[in-house]
């Protein structure tokens, strides 16, 4: 295996200024992403040194502390504290001399060093053509993505070795000179990590056969020494432990993303579990070596590599999170025959790989077995199923182009202000949209519950404060209708059901039935819409942050009656099972309001029939009558929601231009032939 050149000439002739140009935005824009990186990097170790001793480096602590298990004499796997195999705790054993502290910053630090190499390795690694720009931005984009990754993150927080492995694999394959020397670094790693012996054949099958001889005797080598050093506790951990089973936690937790791991979570145990963990183990290997293979020979080396490590998390009787960094090496892939398909694997790798998986998928239990294996089942696609381009594919380079609507005249200049943000007349990828929309939703729900302090009781007393502030300035302007509204509808029952039932169906199901007509009929206006409703929720969220505001009927002095939820005690209220997760004092503005306006406006906007835009406009009309009187907003809540919505529509046309179906018109229409006249 060889690095690929980057290497490239700077135009000469009357191209040297433009030239010179693009090397400078060139210039600052790697600049910009380095100063991300150091960011990032620098967050990450301060969030784990400023953390108090006894809660920060727990492994390391547990492995080289002062009462260790590497440190005080007996057996490694007395406690089950230690996961690592007998000859990483043979290495680890000279660090016990160190001391505690200067070995707690020394560690973060070096791996923090080891994050770097591995990001600067893994963009050297990239397969060719890799143009000069991509080159040197991948460098820094790679080393973001490690530093945002969760394997990462639980690496500097715990303590772990997990970096060391898949570093010592990428320099035995993209940097060492030599067979035996790659074969020797990959053999340590294997050592370390026994499931990545599946790189032998990999290596063997690929013509690299020295190599491949050189990683079993090295891998034969270190376990024999560490058998010869500790014979007890290698027995132990080969044979009592198979390979590292039930040490570090239960084998079906969930932070074991292994197939075993998964098989145990479905309820299967014993020698049918094991017999079919076994079955589908070799074929996941075999399979996901062929397809190594064939991405090696065709020039994807670093996909073939991490073909192989999601292949080795598979196969692994325990695969902790902490070493699961080969799923986010497969983002080097391409995938799709369209350009817009061809974000859909890297985001979601980089999803799966930077956030939990509760905010990737809804916490309903038909989910369950999907999001207790996410990560598992990334790298299962990956190994086996996911249909990555070949290089020699016509789409690998020049996927099939995007449609954008005709450039067409604004009612202001410089609209929009960069071309390539024109509107777009395809459909936009279904899996990619869900996705974003649920982690989306998701930040929505965690950035609204963070704007009080995390629960409902903080933050109580600003929240009634501005609640007053509120009703208040309503009495000013003579807009305190919400007592009146909502004791004379809490009187009649008929209307009081109607509108309660209206407050809390039709919030969800009319905006996503919007969005899903829109997607299939009007994939052009679906854009925009989108882009709309998701600007305003943006705006939203700023105002629940900076004015926490406590709705009418969480103002215990006012006498307002809740409709919905009943009375209410105000120490311990209870709405439901969204208590502990909605901000109740997200009030100001009203998203109830403001995402039925924007329901209305779209479909007043695109409707064909005049009774359907009568009914898209009497929604948020109905809305704004159901958040009044069953007193989950004031009147000027509306209007903040309708501010924010109108802001959304703005910033869409001021980024993207006039619809689709504008610019288009605008494009049929004739030219008027100028009028000549004759001297």
């Amino acid at each position: 295996m060889a690095n690929a050149d980057h290497g490239g000439r700077p135009a000469e002739g009357f191209g040297a200024t433009a030239t010179g140009g693009a090397r400078t935005r060139l210039r600052a824009a790697r600049l910009g992403l380095w100063l991300i990186a150091a960011v990032l990097a620098a967050r990450q170790v301060a969030v784990v040194l400023a953390t108090p001793r006894g809660e920060r480096l727990t492994d390391l602590e547990t492995w080289v502390g002062p009462n260790g298990v590497l440190h005080v004499n007996g057996s490694l796997y007395a406690s089950t504290r230690f996961t690592g195999t007998p000859f990483g705790g043979l290495a680890l054993k000279p660090l016990t001399r160190s001391a505690e502290q200067a070995l707690g910053w020394g560690w973060t630090f070096g791996t923090l060093l080891l994050v770097v190499a591995l990001g600067l390795i893994a963009a050297r690694a990239l397969p060719p053509p890799v143009g000069r720009r991509t080159a040197l931005l991948a460098a820094p984009v790679a080393v973001s993505l490690l530093m945002l990754s969760l394997p990462v993150r639980n690496t500097l927080w715990l303590g772990q070795t997990s970096i060391v492995p898949v570093l010592l694999v990428l320099l035995g394959c993209f940097t060492a000179r030599g067979q035996r020397a790659s074969g020797l670094l990959i053999g340590v790693a294997a050592a370390l990590q026994p499931t990545l012996l599946l790189f032998t054949p990999l290596l063997w099958c690929t013509g690299r056969r020295r190599a491949a001889l050189a990683t079993g005797v090295t891998f034969a080598a270190c376990t024999g020494i560490a058998w010869a050093a500790m014979p007890h506790d290698s027995h132990r951990y080969w044979v009592h432990h198979m390979a590292g089973v039930g040490l570090g936690g239960p084998a079906d937790g969930l932070a074991n993303q292994s197939l075993h791991g998964a098989l145990l979570r479905l309820g299967l145990n014993g020698p049918l579990e094991v017999a079919l963990f076994l079955s589908l183990g070799v074929a996941v290997a075999v399979l996901a070596l062929r397809r190594a293979v064939r991405c090696f020979r065709d020039g994807q080396l670093l996909l073939a590599v991490a073909i192989t490590g999601c292949a080795a998390i598979v196969v692994s009787p325990t695969a902790w999170q902490h070493q699961l960094l080969w799923v986010l090496l497969t983002v080097a892939g391409r995938v799709g025959r369209r350009a817009s398909d061809r974000y859909v694997w890297p985001v979601t790798v980089i999803v799966v790989m930077t956030l939990p998986a509760k905010m990737i998928l809804p916490n309903m239990a038909s989910l369950d077995p999907v999001r207790d294996n996410v990560v598992l089942l990334a790298a299962l696609a990956a190994a086996t199923a996911v249909p990555f381009l070949s290089r020699t594919s016509p789409y690998y380079r020049a996927p099939l182009p995007v449609a954008h609507a005709p450039a067409a005249p604004a009612r202001f200049r410089h609209v929009p202000p960069w071309p390539a943000l024109r509107r777009v007349l395809t459909r936009p990828n279904l899996l990619l949209e869900l996705l974003l929309l649920r982690v989306t939703y998701a930040a929505y729900s965690q950035v609204r519950l963070a704007a009080t302090g995390g629960s409902n009781s903080a933050g109580r007393a600003e929240a009634e404060e501005h609640g007053k502030q509120v009703y208040d300035l309503e009495r000013t302007l003579r807009l305190d209708i919400e007592h009146w509204v909502n004791h004379t509808v809490a009187g009649i029952g008929w209307l009081r059901e109607f509108l309660d039932q209206y407050y809390t169906s039709f919030h969800f199901i009319v905006p996503l039935t919007v969005l899903a007509v829109l997607y299939w009929r009007r994939p052009g206006d679906y854009r925009w819409a989108r882009s709309a409703l998701g600007f305003a929720t943006l705006l939203a969220l700023v105002g629940f942050w900076l004015y926490p505001l406590a709705p009418p009927r969480l103002m215990p002095t006012l006498g307002f009656i809740d409709t919905v939820h009943g009375v209410q005690d105000f120490s311990r209220p209870d709405y439901g099972t969204l208590t502990a997760l909605t901000n109740q004092y997200a009030a100001m503005p009203s998203l109830h309001f403001g995402w039925s306006l924007w329901c209305g406006v779209v479909i007043a906007v695109l409707a064909s029939r005049w009774w359907m835009k009568v009914l898209g406009l009497l929604h948020p009309l109905l809305t704004a009558l159901s958040i009044v009187a069953t007193a989950n907003h004031w009147v000027l809540d509306a209007a903040g929601g309708a501010v924010v919505v109108a802001a959304g529509f703005g910033l869409t046309y001021l980024l993207s231009g006039p619809r689709a179906a504008t610019a288009a018109a605008a494009e049929r229409e004739p030219v008027p032939a100028r009028k000549t006249v004759r001297g």
